[in-house]
C-alpha cells in the first residue's frame, strides 16, 4: 500500500533522541532551545518558541494578542478544525469567509466585509503549504487596525516573493506564525510546533504561558549559584516541547533542504503527467514545500468512490480539506456566510501521495490508478 505520508527518519533522529535521554534532561532544555535557534535561523525570524503542536501555538499567538471573550477572529472554514479550536479556546469566536478556489487560501476580497467593531484579528492559513497572499491580506489588517496570525501549520520551508526577494514563510511577515511538527508535516519532531515572531514582548509571553506560567525558568533555576523561588503571576497551560523531540527537530531541519526538492519534484511530475484532474495552483510568487497535492475531481466523479478504487488499486488518498461550519462541534456558532468554494474544495479535492522516500515506479502506480480509477 503506498501511503498518503511518510515521515524521514532514521538512525540520525535516534541518535538524537538518544543523546537527549541520556543526558538526564528530557523536558523542555538545552535541545529544545537550539532547536528554536535554528528554527529561527531557517525561517529568518528574530525569535521561534517551541510548543507542544501547532494547535497549542495558535492558542499562546491568540492571547499574546489580547483575543478574548466575545472577540471575532476572521479566518476561514476550510481548515483542519484546529484553526477554529484555538480560537474558540479563547472564549472569542471565529468569522468564516470563503476561500480563493484556485488556491484553496483565504479570499482577500472578502475579509473587509466581514469586519466588525469586535473584530480583533485576521487568521490566515497556508493551506496544504500553499502560502496565502500576505500582500493582500495585510494592508486590510493595516485599514482596520488588526493583527495577523500566520497558521503555517503545513508551511514549513514554504516561500514567498517580498519586497525583491524569496523569503521563507514564518520570517514572519504579518505578526505571528504558527507551524506544525505533526508526522504529516514536511519535517517532525513526532508532535509538536514552533511560534515565530519578531515581537519580543510577544515571545516572553509565549514563554512564560507554555510553562504554567512560572515566573522562571527552568534553566534559570538549575544554572543559578543562589536559590531561587519561582512565582505564578498569570494562568499558565502545559504546552512544553520534550528534549528528545527537540533533539529530532535538529537533524529534521538538516534534512529540510534535501526534503523539499525531492517533494518539489514529485509535485512537478504529478503536474505535468496527470490528466482529467485540476491540479493545484501555484502562484508566480508563491514556491509551495507540497505538504501535500490536492486535485480536484471533476464534475460528476463520485469522490468516495474515486478513493475506492485507488484504495483497491494499492493507493491511499484523503479527501479535500474539510469544512469547519459542516461539524457539530461549530453548531452552536452564528450562521456562516455562504461558502461556496469551500464546500466544493472539500467534496471535490482528493490528496495524492507524495514524500521524499516516494520512488518514480510508485509515483508512476498513483498516476496509472487515478486514470484507471476516473475511467470506471
Amino acid at each position: 500500500m503506498i501511503p498518503v505520508a511518510r515521515p524521514l527518519l532514521g538512525e540520525e533522529e535516534a541518535a538524537a533522541a538518544r543523546r537527549a535521554i541520556l543526558s538526564g534532561w528530557v523536558t523542555q532544555g538545552p535541545e529544545v532551545e537550539a532547536f528554536e535557534h535554528e528554527w529561527a535561523a531557517m525561517t529568518g525570524a528574530p525569535h521561534a518558541c517551541a510548543v507542544s503542536s501547532c494547535t497549542t501555538a495558535l492558542h499562546l499567538a491568540l492571547l499574546a494578542l489580547g483575543v478574548g471573550r466575545d472577540d471575532e477572529v476572521i479566518t476561514v472554514s476550510h481548515s483542519f478544525i484546529a484553526t477554529a479550536n484555538a480560537v474558540r479556546y479563547c472564549g472569542a469566536l471565529p468569522v468564516f469567509v470563503d476561500i480563493e478556489p484556485a488556491t484553496f487560501n483565504i479570499d482577500p476580497q472578502l475579509i473587509e466585509q466581514a469586519v466588525t467593531p469586535r473584530t480583533k484579528a485576521i487568521l490566515c492559513v497556508h493551506q496544504l503549504g500553499m502560502p496565502c497572499d500576505l500582500a493582500a491580506i495585510l494592508p486590510v489588517a493595516k485599514k482596520h487596525n488588526l493583527r495577523v496570525i500566520e497558521d503555517a501549520a503545513c508551511a514549513i520551508g514554504s516561500e514567498i516573493q517580498w519586497q525583491g526577494e524569496w523569503q521563507r514563510i514564518g520570517r514572519p511577515h504579518a505578526d505571528i506564525a504558527c507551524f506544525s511538527l505533526h508526522p504529516r508535516k514536511v519535517i517532525t519532531t513526532g508532535d509538536g510546533g514552533m511560534i515565530t515572531t519578531a515581537n519580543t514582548e510577544w515571545d516572553a509571553t509565549f514563554r512564560l504561558l507554555r510553562q504554567h506560567g512560572m515566573s522562571v525558568s527552568d534553566k534559570a533555576r538549575h544554572q543559578s549559584s543562589k536559590v531561587i523561588f519561582e512565582s505564578y503571576p498569570v494562568v499558565g497551560f502545559n504546552y512544553r516541547m520534550t528534549d528528545p523531540q527537540g533533539a529530532m527537530g535538529r537533524e529534521q531541519l538538516k534534512r529540510l533542504p534535501g526534503i523539499l526538492e525531492r517533494r518539489r519534484e514529485i509535485a512537478a511530475r504529478y503536474t505535468a503527467s496527470l490528466s482529467g484532474v485540476t491540479p493545484p495552483h501555484q502562484p508566480a510568487w508563491a514556491r509551495s514545500n507540497w505538504q501535500s497535492y490536492c486535485v480536484r475531481l471533476p464534475q460528476g466523479c463520485d469522490q468516495a468512490a474515486f478513493m475506492q478504487k485507488m484504495l483497491e488499486a494499492g493507493v491511499s488518498t484523503r479527501r479535500g480539506v474539510m469544512c469547519s461550519h459542516r461539524e457539530a462541534a461549530c453548531a452552536d456558532l452564528p450562521p456562516a456566510r455562504p461558502m461556496p468554494h469551500s464546500e466544493q474544495a472539500q467534496d471535490t479535492g482528493v490528496m495524492l501521495p507524495l514524500y521524499p522516500q516516494m520512488t518514480d515506479a510508485e509515483q508512476d502506480l498513483v498516476i496509472s490508478s487515478l486514470h484507471q480509477a476516473l475511467n470506471a
